[in-house]
């Protein structure tokens, strides 16, 4: 009688152990996964309110509470900005807004990729067909604007600010850039600026805005003209 219960007893053990393991690595999933989404709370959402805030989508406080206005707020975004409209904050949202995590980032070199590759886009859809010292300007006047408090304090942040790039709003910003774009935001990344601290630039055969003419120039390259 007394072996027959000690086999329970180590089989009720196992048992108890092994729902133990699994229900870690549910947890440890789940945390990797969770979202900020109407209903959460926290910093995280404290950091989606204050950028979308800076940019333009968002006029609610800065709670840390995602309500039907942050989700508005997000849909926004998302709309203006090519992304799945779903009013949540996943992985590509909070990516375009420039806010990792260890879950959507698990070092510092992926994070140093993920901006070299959009820095590479956005000057392929901007610049392509255009001297290379004018390519690496344009990339400089995004690095120009990240170190601005004019501008979003991250490379995502300022090339997906509302308005603010043409190849975003016609999409161009997905095709795939060639290596001199690549080598061009290399350079831009690494500190070079033939823009001479540009923050704007423009094709004056194109540009209907007065107020970009306004602008004090820099410097002329190939088409563009660059400014502050």
């Amino acid at each position: 009688m007394f072996i027959k219960n000690k086999k329970v007893i180590v089989f009720l053990v196992i048992a108890l152990s092994i729902v133990a393991t699994l229900l870690t690595i549910y947890s440890e999933k789940n945390t990797v996964e969770v979202l900020s989404k109407y209903g959460s709370r926290g910093e995280e959402v404290r950091q989606i309110q204050t950028k979308l805030k800076r940019w333009g989508y968002y006029n609610g406080n800065v709670d840390g509470i995602y309500g039907s206005q942050t989700q508005e707020a997000v849909r926004y975004f998302q709309r203006k900005n090519g992304l799945a409209v779903d009013g949540i904050a996943g992985p590509a949202t909070l990516k375009a807004m420039g806010i990792y995590s260890s879950s959507s980032s698990s070092s510092s070199s992926s994070s140093n990729s993920s901006n070299l590759n959009l820095l590479a886009r956005i000057i392929y859809g901007e610049a392509r067909g255009e001297p290379y010292t004018g390519q690496v300007a344009v990339g400089a006047v995004v690095m120009n604007r990240v170190k601005s408090s004019s501008f979003p304090n991250t490379i995502s942040g300022v090339i997906y600010q509302s308005g603010a790039f043409d190849a975003v709003r016609d999409g161009q910003i997905n095709l795939t850039p060639d290596s001199t774009a690549k080598k061009a935001a290399q350079d831009a990344l690494n500190g070079w600026d033939p823009s001479y601290g540009a923050i704007y630039y423009f094709n004056p055969a194109t540009a209907t805005n007065k107020w970009i003419w306004s602008r004090p120039m820099t410097v002329t390259i190939g088409n563009h003209r660059f400014c502050k």
